[in-house]
């Protein structure tokens, strides 16, 4: 089994690149989507941050927006809060890869992979961008976003830069949309036929060994 790490930055088309991988027979994790479930109504995790952020719960599980405003900008609070999160998605994590473990792909959707050292953890891992004012327009027509909140996450993540130089493979996805789809049905396919250490065309990164001949 090869075992990816997708990530990218706010805005860059991560959830988009994800659907691709899955449309080409990938299975794939999605840690934000495991976190909504554990977090919404009825989910394990409720009752816990509702002890621990008081008022950022209700009827509808976690109200996402106040429990933000809890957390950003104050590293104790959102440090608190991994502490309850991230335990609960690495078990979910565990038992995607004990279902899938035939599988001769996976690919594990992180957005954080770099920020928490969870890159370590997959055999290559795959990186998304697109150009930042391409992310900044996307980003700034989510629904509540300011400009000042869009600064503040960024804080919190690795530079676009700097994952691009750390990822094996990149995905861009500031082209037309069937241009990055078939950029990852070709990667899939090299994959397939070479095996991670192997994929001669589309690896990016020298820490990955080529063949010889």
């Amino acid at each position: 089994m090869i075992v990816l790490g997708l990530t990218g930055s706010i805005g860059m088309g991560k959830s988009a690149v994800a659907g691709m991988f899955a449309d080409a027979g990938v299975p794939v994790f999605d840690a934000d989507a495991e976190v909504h479930r554990l977090q919404a109504a009825g989910g394990a995790l409720v009752p816990v941050i509702e002890v621990a952020f008081p008022g950022t719960t209700g009827a509808g599980g976690v109200d996402r927006q106040r429990l933000g405003q809890a957390v950003l900008g104050q590293p104790a609070a959102l440090a608190r809060l991994e502490g309850i999160v991230h335990p609960a998605v690495a078990a979910a994590r565990r038992a995607f890869l004990a279902r899938h473990m035939r599988a001769d792909i996976v690919l594990l959707d992180i957005p954080l992979l770099f920020e928490k050292g969870g890159a370590d953890a997959v055999d290559a891992v795959v990186v998304v961008s697109a150009p930042a004012p391409v992310q900044r327009v996307r980003v700034l027509a989510r629904p509540g976003m300011t400009a000042e909140r869009f600064d503040r996450i960024l804080a919190l993540q690795l530079p676009d830069a700097e994952k691009r130089a750390r990822a094996d493979f990149l995905i861009d996805t500031g082209v037309a949309l069937d241009e990055t789809r078939a950029a990852v049905v070709a990667l899939v396919a090299c994959l397939r036929d070479h095996g991670v250490r192997y994929c001669r065309t589309c690896a990016k990164s020298s820490s990955i060994p080529k063949p010889q001949d």
